[in-house]
């Protein structure tokens, strides 16, 4: 299967996971709330794994942000992502072969 096809794939998923998230829940639902609906105990455990494997910058100013926002805008930002890795790779024009026959 062509790996474009599979990303554009991919980010129809997304993007149809945000508008569904964004359509069903409170549009301005922070993605930490959602992921505690969920599991209320995920959200200690990334953050200790984080912490002890990584350092403290990851957190405070890599995933905290994250969380804080709507929750329908991370895979929204996946898809946007995913498609342009599909276009790029569906742009790529393959290199001609010779037609020059050896004799």
């Amino acid at each position: 299967m062509n790996l474009s096809r599979v990303l554009a794939v991919m980010a129809a998923v997304c993007v149809v996971a945000a508008f569904a998230i964004a359509t069903l829940l409170p549009p301005m639902l922070p993605l930490a709330q959602l992921v505690a609906m969920a599991d209320s105990r995920i959200l200690f455990a990334v953050r200790e794994y984080v912490l002890q494997h990584w350092p403290d910058w990851v957190w405070s100013d890599l995933m905290l942000p994250e969380l804080v926002r709507p929750a329908w805008l991370v895979p929204l930002c996946l898809g946007i992502v995913l498609a342009g890795g599909a276009m790029t790779l569906a742009s790529r024009k393959s290199v001609p072969r010779s037609h020059r026959r050896r004799s």
